[in-house]
């Protein structure tokens, strides 16, 4: 039997995605579960499974062209299966769209222009990187003055700013009354968003919308923890390998929705959709934006495991050494989220969807804290989870912290 290819989801947000590359040729075996194309996201790269198996009998889409989800870009089936006939795939771009459906991309309005109420100055010249066309005597003769060179207009040639120019210059009265300094002029025009940043938009905007958030905050006394790594690391030492606070925070969460299954399930109307493994989500940063890539199965993996598979999952986020899974892009079942790297003390993640909650962590500092009744030098870390009020109450929450905190408080725990 023929079984048609579609355009998958690779998240609630994703309307339209990319083949970027077809993994499979047609007239190849293809079995359940294979790795049949690369489909390329608003966020990233990801390796679509077959769902079917069979023959890849017809590629109805060619590399490279952007389509909307849910449309044929493949048949899989028997060689004396019959195709059935499909329209030729129209580039998401060119479809149409009825008034119902999401839009993807806006076109950035084109700028505003504003009428000056006095002439500008010719603009400056500027060298390859931005750097000010002058030569040197100027420069120095701006400098002796006190005149940014910037301010100068050049007639030289290309505009290059002479030292006649820097003689005749004449600062204007705000430049005068700024003490010889150029006004300082902010870039005001618009800026597109990226096909990232809306994606981002829309899923955060959906979260917050529909999913009820509130937060519990615990602190985590991480002297012990930090600790065991040490120990832990420099046992590792000759194995190459090397465990981090983040490590160590996914173990930690694992553990305590082992214990609390409850935040592993997502809310569907009038129910709760259980999951029976446990796929971490882990937020990465990217020069383009966030994604949140799942570990999956996390329940069953040790913490050099763990280690392991986190270090993996930023590699193939950031396009280093393969793509990310169609699971690992939409098969999450709770969050985190860590900026302990850029000295945060605390702050609340946004629920990715269908989720019920995300743990945010901030850094491991030093402070003041009371130990058998004597202040001493300890250290701690900040821990929020955001949680879907649909899924639990905050007592629930709050237990649920209480086990996190208990396993980081605890490190042994972290090994069984």
């Amino acid at each position: 039997m023929i079984s048609e290819v579609t355009m998958p989801s690779m998240g609630a947000d994703m309307t339209e995605g990319t083949i970027a590359k077809w993994l499979k040729a047609e007239g190849d075996s293809v079995s359940r579960g294979d790795k049949l194309a690369e489909i390329e996201t608003d966020k990233t790269v990801v390796e679509m499974e077959a769902y079917a198996e069979g023959l890849l009998r017809k590629i109805v889409v060619p590399e490279g062209t952007l389509v909307q989800v849910g449309t044929v870009i493949a048949f899989i089936g028997d060689a004396g299966d019959e195709i059935t006939e499909v329209a030729e795939a129209v580039p998401a771009a060119e479809a149409p769209k009825s008034e119902a459906e999401p839009v993807s991309a806006t076109p950035a309005p084109a700028p505003v222009q504003q009428a000056a109420p006095t002439p500008a100055p010719a603009p400056v010249a500027a060298a390859p990187g931005g750097r000010v066309k002058a030569s040197p005597i100027a420069r120095k003769l701006a400098e002796e003055k006190g005149i940014d060179i910037a301010a100068v207009p050049g007639t030289g040639p290309g505009g290059r700013i002479t030292k006649t120019d820097v003689d005749n210059f004449t600062p204007s009265p705000a430049f005068a009354a700024s003490g010889g300094r150029a006004a300082v002029v902010m870039d005001g025009s618009d800026t597109p968003l990226s096909s990232m940043r809306q994606a981002i938009a829309r899923v955060t905007v959906k979260s917050k919308t529909e999913s009820p958030h509130y937060y519990v905050t615990h602190e985590v006394n991480m002297g012990p923890a930090m600790t065991f790594r040490a120990q832990l690391n420099e046992a590792l030492v000759d194995d190459g390998e090397r465990v981090s606070v983040n490590d160590m925070v996914l173990r930690a969460v694992a553990i305590a929705l082992l214990k609390h299954p409850k935040w592993n399930s997502s809310f569907d109307g009038d129910k709760l959709i259980g999951h029976a493994d446990i796929n971490l989500g882990v937020a990465i940063a990217l020069e383009e934006g966030l994604i949140v890539p799942a570990v999956i199965g996390i329940q069953n993996m040790s913490l050099i495991e763990i280690s392991r598979a986190v270090r993996d999952l930023g590699k193939r986020a950031r396009g280093e050494g393969g793509s990310l899974t169609q699971s690992e892009m939409t098969a999450g079942t709770f969050g985190t989220s860590n900026l302990g790297m850029f000295a945060t003390d605390t702050f609340a993640a946004i629920i990715v969807p269908p989720n019920a909650g995300i743990i945010a962590v901030g850094a491991v500092k030093e402070k003041p804290i009371v130990k058998d009744g004597e202040i001493v030098i300890g250290k701690t870390m900040n821990a929020t989870i955001s949680a879907d009020h649909r899924v639990g109450d905050g007592a629930e929450a709050a237990i649920l912290m209480g086990e996190f905190q208990k396993a980081l408080e605890n490190p042994a725990r972290l090994m069984l």
